[in-house]
């Protein structure tokens, strides 16, 4: 199969990727390795991460479109109350981590609704349940890239394409493609960086996560005590400063404090007064509404049995062992471990945790297949807070958007900007056993250079491997930017096919690089923050 571009990987960043390019004229082949597209927001469950701004500006027009999408949803389908329905900024899960929380299969649904005219015109085809396994690579160029069926046994495929973007979750095309990358850990010296390390580490990896979702109903729906409980429910790693993992105490990601977090199943809160504005309030010291993606008062009486609650807390974090670049046997063990961590989180609520009324457990915990799209109730895929990176042409490090380095002067302005983000630096626990590391950061810009690499032609970063340091991807990883990194790239891969061009070329020639930019402009790409509207946090 031959192509205009090439994508790999239906995540956020990929979708956007494979919308620009085909809305722009190119040809596109798009593939998933998971049942779901949409990676981060479906596959792994996780609802999204933005900045305080959101719902007024700093994302593009097309992720603004999905998110108005969701809610279009959820107004139209669902039996929510007559308030509800007409509140402008409806937050169905009412949800303290994000503006707009909600069940995953709602978001497939509308992703699939974006592609649904490209796909019926043949601009972009999907190839579902493939994964890469190998490339061929004349020089500089990316030639093709052969994928696999993610399940089971069956004939690959090979795709050649003139443009090739990687928006893996892990950036597996990389070592494929023998494109330079960094993982983990760069050291001081090489990026002058407050909280990097002296010496490079790049072994030492965020944590992954396998999220599930529970509800609160009548009757005893305890798992059966998976394999490793025994383990888990003894260990103390040292971030934890002597606390169990398996507990409702885990450490303040800013003050690293040990704090106490409670859990109080289907709360009669007031759910059109949350305000989840991370800005002012982390609110994850309570942990039911933290990530809750579906409050039962929202909508009409007796609908829902219970609410439904997202569990992606420091006590499922498997930080163990790194899964890059290890063989995929062992990677394979890993994800499993991980999945048995969270397996173990969810029976020591159900059988051990201590309540308010003084008693322990909550048998009546059910864990929702149905809601995950999994036979076992647990997400489709890891969540992964990091990936591999590229070598770029421009490196984002902690000093071009720290608030202690920057001050009032914002975060570093680039001339090739193609998108803004917005979040603090959060680190979470990692494999070299490091606790939290959180910095405050200011409205920060995506420089082209960040998503080129510097050797490789035709290869481009459209998502969380794009140039930043171990410690910048920790705000540039979140929803609203990986669309918009992978937004830009998929445009830039059409403009390329189009001009004849390299994206080091488009880069280079400023008349190129402007009507680059003015075409993300037209699109509703915003490149740089309005003036005097936001701050750091």
């Amino acid at each position: 199969m031959s192509t205009d571009v090439l994508i790999v990987g239906a995540g956020l960043g990929g979708i956007a990727a494979a919308l620009a390019a085909a809305e722009r004229g190119a040809q596109v082949v798009l593939t998933e390795e998971h049942p779901w597209i949409g990676g981060q927001l479906t596959s792994q469950a996780v609802p999204p991460d933005e900045h305080a701004w959101v719902e007024e500006f700093g994302v593009t027009a097309r992720y603004r479109a999905l998110r108005e999408g969701i809610r279009d949803v959820y107004r139209r389908r669902y039996p929510l109350t007559e308030a509800a329905r007409k509140h402008p900024d409806l937050n169905p899960g009412a949800g303290w981590v994000s503006r707009l929380c909600h069940e995953p299969r709602v978001a497939v649904g509308v992703l699939e609704e974006m592609l649904a005219p490209y796909r019926s015109a043949g601009r972009i085809r999907l190839l579902e349940r493939m994964r890469p396994m190998a490339a061929e690579v004349d020089g500089d160029r990316v030639i093709g890239v052969t994928l696999v069926p993610a399940v089971g046994d069956g004939d690959g495929i090979t795709v050649s394409a003139d443009f090739v973007l990687d928006a893996t979750e892990t950036g597996e095309l990389l070592p494929l493609t023998g494109t330079e990358y960094v993982t983990g850990f760069e050291s001081r010296a090489e990026t002058g960086e407050p909280s990097a390390p002296e010496t490079a580490q790049p072994e030492n990896v965020q944590a992954l996560s396998v999220c599930f979702v529970v509800e609160h109903v009548d009757g005893d729906h305890t798992i059966p005590e998976p394999e490793d409980y025994g383990f888990w429910r003894e260990y103390a790693p040292a971030a934890w400063q002597g606390e169990r993992m398996l507990s409702w105490v885990a450490p303040n990601p800013r003050t690293l404090e040990m704090t106490q977090r409670t859990f109080d199943p289907n709360p009669d809160d007031d759910v059109l007064a949350v305000n989840a504005d991370q800005s002012k309030s982390a609110g994850d010291l309570e942990l039911w509404r933290f990530r809750r993606i579906a409050a039962r008062s929202m909508f009409a009486e007796g609908f829902y049995a219970s609410d439904l609650c997202l569990v992606n807390w420091p006590s499922i974090d498997y930080f163990l062992a790194p899964v890059l670049d290890v063989p995929r046997e062992v990677e394979l063990e890993r994800y499993a471990a991980a999945r048995r961590l969270s397996l173990s989180m969810l029976y020591w609520m159900q059988t051990e945790a201590p309540r308010s009324d003084g008693g322990r457990g909550f048998p009546g915990l059910r864990l929702r297949p149905d809601v995950m799209g999994t036979d076992d109730g647990l997400a489709q895929a890891p969540y992964h807070r990091e990936s591999r990176r590229i070598r770029a042409l421009t490196t984002v490090t902690e000093n071009d958007v720290s608030f202690a380095v920057r001050g009032d002067a914002g975060a570093t302005r680039y001339e090739d900007s193609v998108g803004v983000g917005m979040y603090r630096i959060d680190l979470h626990p990692s494999t070299g056993g490091d606790t939290y590391i959180d910095v405050a950061s200011t409205p920060f810009e995506i420089p082209l250079g960040a998503l080129i690499p510097r050797r490789m032609k035709n290869l481009l970063a459209a998502g969380k491997n794009i140039g930043t340091t171990h410690i910048t991807n920790g705000c540039y990883r979140l929803h609203p930017v990986e669309w918009n990194i992978g937004e830009a790239a998929g445009h830039l891969a059409a403009y390329c096919a189009a001009s004849g061009l390299d994206p080091h070329a488009v880069r280079a020639d400023g008349r190129h690089l402007a009507a680059f930019q003015a075409e993300l402009d037209d699109v509703g790409v915003e490149r740089h923050w309005p003036d005097g509207r936001v701050h750091a946090y």
